[in-house]
């Protein structure tokens, strides 16, 4: 194909985590399995939450949002992937990359704002207690998780659109297992400058914005904690948010690592394999996390299944 503007008759190719023959059928199996977990892990959090009148609370509340969140994250790369695997093809239209990449970075935005609306939920329930009722009020809930959608859709828009101005040229083999907005960027021919500050303006602003906000919260609530005279309050009130700070540390922890190991290298086939952790195993975890270390959703869960 010579250079110009792809059409939507126009393919890309998905290099996957590794083009040997031998290993496809592992593959299948193995990413077929996380996402099944995955599903019926966060699932079970949205049922058990919705059940128990008891865990209708603004924690719970941001927890199930997480968990849709969760399930729809790892469902827009996965099915793909393993369709791919099945029918031995590659190829992925310009239209469904477009589409792939869009709800890819609008729901990647909606776990981190309300990973962040959550540090906040546990800071006025650690900091502010007596008015957490009056300061954590439904409008109030439903306001935060509403920006969150409307404010990383307006970012995926924006990318995915600067991408429709790029020109292409007969290389759009992608190395990764998705349309990963970075990878398709870096396919194009024509110049790429405004797309790529846009892009690391985005990483900074919804990125590093929520990142510090969480980390603000927890400065605060440490601060607290470390008010409390007893070890056994001090106990009480770390464990509220212990499930929270495991899943920031796993979700910051991986995502990071991918995108500033990635920096000044062209081993794209790594990047791809290394942003598993945070595309895939992350939400995988996130059920066991809450429900391993939090006694309510244990209970909610015994209850909701044992009907």
């Amino acid at each position: 194909m010579e250079p110009g503007n792809v059409t939507q008759s126009s393919e890309f190719l998905l290099l996957g985590l590794s083009e040997t023959p031998g290993q496809q059928p592992l593959l299948f199996v193995l990413f077929l399995s996380m996402y099944l977990i995955t599903v019926l892990g966060n699932l079970l959090i949205i049922l058990a939450v919705s059940s128990d009148p008891h865990l209708h609370t603004p924690m719970y509340f941001f927890l199930s949002n997480l968990s849709l969140v969760d399930m729809c994250f790892i469902s827009t790369t996965i099915p793909k992937m393993l369709l791919n695997i099945q029918t031995q093809s590659k190829a992925i239209t310009y239209a469904g990359c477009l589409t792939q990449m869009y709800f890819f970075l609008l729901f990647l935005g909606v776990d981190d704002f309300i990973l962040t609306v959550m540090a906040y939920d546990r800071y006025v329930a650690i900091c502010h207690p007596l008015h957490y009722t009056v300061i954590m009020n439904s409008q109030l809930c439903g306001l935060f998780v509403l920006v969150s959608w409307v404010t990383s859709a307006v970012n995926s828009l924006i990318q995915c659109l600067m991408v429709l101005d790029l020109s292409f040229c007969s290389d759009l083999e992608i190395p990764h297992f998705f349309c990963e907005l970075k990878q398709v960027v870096q396919l194009a021919c024509s110049n790429t400058f405004p797309n790529d500050i846009v892009m690391y303006f985005s990483i900074g602003l919804l990125g590093g914005g929520p990142l510090a906000g969480i980390l603000y919260s927890y400065s605060k609530i440490v601060s607290s904690i470390r008010a409390i005279p007893s070890a056994q309050g001090k106990y009480k009130a770390f464990s509220t948010c212990a499930s929270h700070l495991s899943v920031v540390s796993l979700f910051y922890g991986t995502g990071l690592g991918v995108y500033l190991g990635s920096v000044g290298t062209h081993h794209s086939q790594s990047s791809a394999t290394a942003s598993v952790m945070y595309t895939v195993v992350t939400p995988m975890l996130n059920p066991f996390i809450y429900s391993l270390r939090n006694k309510d959703i244990k209970r909610a869960l015994e209850r909701f299944l044992g009907r």
